[in-house]
């Protein structure tokens, strides 16, 4: 016989020659133990989940909500007319001189392109809100670093009637 099938006839005499109180220990530790895993694998994850539930539900709720906010927007901007190139350019000249000497722009073609340097977040929001509003301009390329308070880098946004 192999030892495999041994162990469980070896650990059935063990079982028989312990005294009957010793038995009822092996069975409430076998109980025991069979409860702890049960507990760890089964209950406690699906436990964990169903807490963890609303928490994650209202934060699902929240971006769906932002995301619907920004969908309603963007149509909103799709139905208004189109800018020229002319007028975007001068719109987003007006929105960059606002910012200071945290930005440069250097409008070619189709596309204009910003750089910054030392720029806080709400001067980039602005910036942006006034380019997506005013001059109907789209951010296709972005490469912005963290400096201290501020940005430095460059936004590419595409301009004009022919987007």
């Amino acid at each position: 016989m192999s030892a495999t099938a041994t162990l469980p006839t070896s650990l059935a005499a063990r079982y028989a020659a312990l005294a009957p109180r010793e038995r009822v220990l092996v069975a409430v530790m076998a109980g025991a133990l069979a409860f702890l895993v049960v507990w760890l694998i089964a209950v406690r994850p699906a436990w964990r989940t169903l807490a963890e539930a609303p928490a994650r539900r209202a934060l699902a709720d929240a971006q769906l909500l932002q995301m619907q906010v920004i969908a309603a927007e963007a149509k909103q901007l799709r139905g208004l007319p189109p800018v020229s190139s002319t007028a975007a350019a001068q719109v987003l000249k007006s929105a960059t001189d606002q910012m200071g000497g945290k930005g440069k722009l250097i409008v070619q073609n189709d596309r204009a392109t910003l750089s910054l340097t030392g720029a806080s977040g709400e001067d980039l929001r602005q910036w942006l809100m006034q380019a997506r509003g005013g001059a109907r301009a789209r951010p296709i390329e972005a490469n912005l670093s963290r400096v201290g308070d501020g940005y430095n880098g460059t936004l590419v946004v595409a301009i004009g009637s022919a987007q």
